[in-house]
């Protein structure tokens, strides 16, 4: 009995410490592996690195010539809200701006445009009561105006 314990001990031992054939070999493989996505990580940082040197000095006159770009171009027309203010007699246009729909709309539509418009502005939900007056003035010239 003391024989197989001792040749199990020693197989267990054998398992542990015996070194497959050809393991030096894969080893050496997996360094040069390594060593090689090494290499190439680092030349593509310097490449990056370079690039953006480039592209700093680069920058300098592109950022004059964008900043004139971006002055001509009106921050009024990027816009889809009424720039300016109110006419002294109102218009139809001036109206149709203020409620949001064409100046030919029916009265359905004018009506629907007010009261969405009303229930964001009234002076009771703390709105504004001249914005509410001039709400109601637009409701009031587009329908008279309008055929339906």
């Amino acid at each position: 009995m003391e024989g197989t314990a001792a040749s199990s001990e020693g197989l267990r031992y054998a398992e542990y410490a015996r070194v497959p054939t050809g393991a030096g070999k894969g080893q050496a493989e997996l360094d040069r592996g390594l060593a090689r996505t090494m290499i190439a990580v680092g030349l593509g940082v310097a490449t990056v690195a370079f690039a953006g040197r480039y592209a700093f000095h680069l920058w300098k006159p592109l950022e004059q010539a964008i900043t004139e770009t971006a002055k001509r171009i009106s921050t009024s027309s990027l816009s889809s809200y009424y720039k300016g203010g109110f006419e002294q007699k109102m218009s139809r246009r001036e109206a149709s701006l203020i409620l949001g729909v064409s100046p030919s709309a029916d009265k359905a539509k004018i009506r629907t445009a007010h009261r969405r418009i009303m229930i964001l502005n009234h002076p009771d939900k703390g709105g504004s009561p001249y914005l509410a007056t001039k709400i109601n003035e637009a409701k009031d010239l587009l329908e008279s105006s309008a055929k339906n």
